[in-house]
């Protein structure tokens, strides 16, 4: 198929990456973007959480925060979109500029402070769209909230009759104190809090499965006590990870120095570091979902061989544009040939 991104994206990139995810946004809605035609290998369907996933390839929250292209987003190839995150009210999120390009590190920085329009305008686009595919929801918790499990409550209660899975997003940089609620005490009462109020809105139907996000700067002791809630049963799955506040040394762009929460290349072998650690605490028993640096078959096959049963990426589209996301499934399904598996199933944890 022909990539008009090799054509699109240096325009697109001319201009600042908020206006220029702005933009993106704005011609999916109008229908400016062409859909790509999707990988169709039985080796890459994945059965989890009683989902069929056509391809482990998923769109990780942050670019569509607001809901407004989620099923245009599947039509780019990918297996499931994830929309948000989404804190109860909305909010603007931190002054501009708040996301930079590192163009030398395939990377990007950003410090967007969960700006979104809220729960009720997301969930108005979750009711209205056709259900074509599979789409997650994000979930945060507003600034100044002070209770933050109230926040994710409200969110579960709203999204969780409208999603296919949700997750609760405890790990970004960009919200002060955010991350503190990782710790395993805050972190019992936060999740059990959460999965209470998604039962009571899904009662009668069947509950979403509930994920966990975390972030890859976790001590070992941090990750024991998640791996010890995640297995106690309130969980569904883990998602691994979120940004970095960690500053590689072999970073070139003159915007490494920005504050915020680091994507990209530089985070993939981290974040797939930590995945694979908590795929030994938790002893194979949950799923996870590998998030981090993606921008190839191979890594998306070594997220997969170190534990994780699906993937997401987000920021490798910046550099490589939708077409990006079916090269990956070929040449994830040519690996998984090549090793001798017939599913993502049989590779899970292949490399533990």
């Amino acid at each position: 198929m022909f990539d008009y991104y090799h054509w699109a994206g240096p325009l697109i990139r001319a201009f600042d990456p908020e206006t220029a995810h702005g933009l993106a946004i704005r011609a999916l809605k109008w229908g400016l973007v062409p859909a790509q035609k999707r990988v169709a290998a039985p080796s890459l369907e994945v059965a989890l959480w009683g989902l069929r996933f056509p391809n482990p390839v998923g769109l990780a929250a942050g670019f569509d925060k607001n809901a407004e292209v989620p099923d245009a987003m599947l039509r780019q190839g990918f297996g499931f979109v994830e929309i948000g995150s989404v804190t109860p009210r909305p909010q603007p999120g931190n002054p501009r500029p708040r996301m930079f390009r590192l163009t030398e590190d395939a990377a990007v920085i950003n410090r967007m402070g969960f700006n979104n329009q809220g729960l009720d305008r997301v969930a108005a686009r979750l009711e209205a769209r056709p259900r074509i595919g599979i789409v997650g929801a994000n979930l945060g918790k507003n600034k100044d909230t002070e209770d933050a499990a109230s926040d994710y409550e409200k969110g579960a209660a709203r999204l969780g009759p409208l999603a296919d899975y949700v997750v609760i997003n405890v790990s970004s940089p960009n919200t002060p104190g955010l991350r503190a609620l990782q710790g395993r005490d805050q972190l019992e009462g936060l999740v059990g809090r959460t999965r209470a109020a998604l039962e009571a809105a899904t009662k009668g139907a069947k509950r979403p499965p509930l994920l966990l996000k975390i972030a890859p700067d976790l001590t070992e002791a941090d990750l024991v006590d998640i791996a010890s809630v995640a297995l106690d049963g309130a969980l569904d799955g883990l998602m691994i990870s979120n940004t970095t506040i960690a500053r590689p040394d072999s970073l070139r762009s003159p915007q490494a120095g920005e504050s915020g929460g680091l994507s990209g290349a530089p985070l993939f072998e981290p974040s797939t570091a930590v995945l694979a650690r908590m795929y030994a605490l938790t002893e194979g028993r949950l799923p996870l979902v590998g998030v981090g640096g993606i921008a190839s078959g191979a890594d998306a096959y070594a997220k997969i061989r170190a534990g994780a049963s699906l993937v997401q990426l987000y920021s490798a589209l910046v550099y490589h544009g939708p077409a990006l996301v079916a090269r990956i499934n070929r040449e994830l399904a040519a690996l998984l040939a090549r090793d001798g598996h017939a599913s993502v199933a049989d590779a899970v944890g292949s490399a533990a």
